[in-house]
């Protein structure tokens, strides 16, 4: 059997960020596919991630081989720093405010630093910002509303790429675009209760 180690381990990855995510979100409702709760749309979305976490994996089963590359020093440095950062911001940030100390809340601003670190390596770049994008999400989205929440994921995530970077007006083109047309799916017409702007909290 020839066996890709990448898409065995991205697969379990996928895997166990969607089992995180559906074990921190048993706090919100669900309600129904015709009255959405709160934490109905992020439910479908992790089962929609198991599911392509397991094609990926059964994918990797017979696309091998292909070996992990050998990582830098540099790179494996920034996975202990990430992980140190991560633990240390979980444990400290319930004294910084109260709002970390519901778990999500904690678990947020520490994946949001952890992947933050991580992205100081160039291999681990790429998936650094955009975790450290879906990180700042979940951490802004209550308090700061859903604009200000995709005007920082939208930003963290066009850092992962240097073409992005060195084009910002296509990035705010972008951003334009999709606070537009999520303003317009989830709020105009699915009447998802959440605030827009910060200052409806």
């Amino acid at each position: 059997m020839k066996l890709s180690a990448k898409d065995i381990a991205s697969g379990l990855f996928l895997i166990l960020i969607a089992a995180i995510g559906l074990w921190l979100n048993e706090d919100h409702a669900l309600g129904t596919a015709r009255r959405m709760g709160p934490g109905y749309m992020p439910m479908l979305v992790f089962w929609l991630q198991i599911a392509l976490g397991a094609l990926v994996i059964l994918v990797g089963l017979g696309s091998g081989p292909d070996p992990l590359e050998r990582w830098t020093g540099l790179e494996i440095g920034s996975l202990v720093l990430a992980i140190i950062a991560g633990t240390v911001t979980y444990l400290v940030a319930p004294s910084i405010s109260e709002f970390f100390t519901q778990t999500y809340n904690g678990v947020g601003l520490a994946m949001l630093v952890g992947f933050l670190v991580l992205c100081w390596a160039a291999g681990w770049r790429l998936l650094g910002y955009v975790c450290a994008s879906l990180a700042f999400f979940s951490l802004v989205l209550e308090k700061g509303g859903l604009m200000l929440a995709l005007i920082g994921t939208i930003g963290i995530s066009a850092m992962a790429d240097p073409d992005h970077r060195a084009r910002p007006l296509g990035v705010l083109g972008i951003m334009i675009f999709l606070l537009a047309l999520c303003w317009w799916i989830f709020i105009k017409e699915l009447d998802i209760r959440v605030a827009v702007w910060p200052m409806q909290n």
